[in-house]
């Protein structure tokens, strides 16, 4: 396959610059794999799509204000942008300008001008970095941090971006970008589900920067993801499968969800582990999945989703899910009804 398969063409102004008022007054693309159908509906009545019985997984990850902004003691402006943490304060990171970065060289941020100092380039524009000396490091983070929103959004980040570009069941830091489809939930939208005899439960899936990297290789197959960390209870994957195997629906709350939980299944964890916490056995590892065309879900029986950028991963993972023609066609059909894209956009819901 051709990544040039996976492409449409998206109006500038259909993608979406700020979340919706409320999150669940969006708009809802309703795709039904076996009817071929296609229509609209509002993302507010979404638990009356789904059944007593099923599984709504969400991933539970919550976003850090990972972009700092500083000065080198030159005066020239340098970003670092955090991807995770390594442990005793130091962190690897896509530092920019890259090219004009050295080992040792000082970062100063804010009006006192902490220092954070760059460690070893890595590869790729990332590298190491420590940070500064005497100020806890998760306290620092959040008062110089901005929101990293994505680069499709044409302005800088505000106030509201700490609240409304994360979930409201946001746990577990350490995201460098946002699970969009959860950002459409609300309390009494959870609530409503658990009323009707429907489950909600968390995996954790910390999302990378290489979700915004389109794909480098013209093939898709031959294409490599970066590695995120996931993390799932070993009873909810057993709770889950156990689901699966007796027909009730388990309904992935984004692309995220979706990955962590087929790689769960399949053995697509690397440095894979149990860790236990408080007599609750966790199944850990990183990933890689890259989930495309003929891939064999062997977990996920429906999908809620944001609509992706054209030629993305994301993309590629709906596409595998739904069908190409079909998955493009809907794209095509919500272009022609206005309907937002991206992060802050509305949401489609496969069946």
């Amino acid at each position: 396959m051709r990544i040039s398969d996976f492409d449409y063409e998206l109006p500038e102004e259909l993608i979406a610059q700020y979340p919706a008022e409320r999150r669940d007054e969006s708009r809802m693309l309703m795709l039904d794999r076996s009817r071929e159908e296609v229509r609209e509906a509002r993302f507010a009545n979404f638990p009356r799509y789904l059944h007593e019985g099923d599984i709504v997984v969400v991933n539970d990850t919550k976003v850090i204000p990972a972009r700092l902004l500083g000065k080198k003691e030159t005066g020239a402006e340098v970003e670092v942008f955090l991807i995770r943490s390594l442990g005793e304060g130091r962190w690897r990171a896509l530092c920019r300008p890259s090219r004009k970065l050295s080992t040792g060289d000082k970062v100063l941020i804010g009006e006192v001008g902490h220092v954070l100092t760059i460690g070893e380039e890595v590869g790729g524009g990332e590298w190491t970095v420590s940070m500064p000396e005497g100020i806890p490091e998760h306290g620092f983070i959040e008062k110089f941090g901005h929101i990293p929103l994505p680069p499709y959004i044409k302005r800088g980040d505000e106030e509201l971006d700490r609240d409304r570009y994360q979930t409201v069941y946001a746990r577990v830091e350490g995201s460098v970008a946002a699970p969009t489809a959860g950002l459409h939930f609300t309390d009494e939208i959870l609530e409503g589900l658990r009323r009707k005899g429907i489950t909600v439960m968390p995996v954790t899936l910390h999302v990378g920067p290489g979700t915004f990297r389109p794909l480098e290789n013209d093939v898709v197959e031959e294409n490599v993801l970066s590695a995120e960390h996931v993390t799932v209870r070993k009873d909810y994957l057993e709770e889950i499968m156990s689901a699966r195997r007796s027909g009730r629906k388990v309904i992935a709350v984004g692309t995220t969800v979706t990955r962590a939980l087929e790689a769960a299944v399949s053995g697509a964890l690397d440095d894979d582990g149990t860790v236990v916490s408080e007599g609750v056995e966790y199944l850990t590892g990183w990933t890689r999945l890259f989930i495309y065309p003929g891939f064999e879900f062997k977990v996920v029986s429906s999908l809620l989703t944001n609509m992706h950028l054209p030629r993305s991963s994301l993309l590629v993972l709906v596409a595998a899910f739904a069908g190409r023609e079909r998955t493009l066609s809907a794209y095509r059909w919500a272009v022609e009804r206005r309907f937002r894209f991206y992060s802050y956009g509305d949401v489609m819901f496969i069946r």
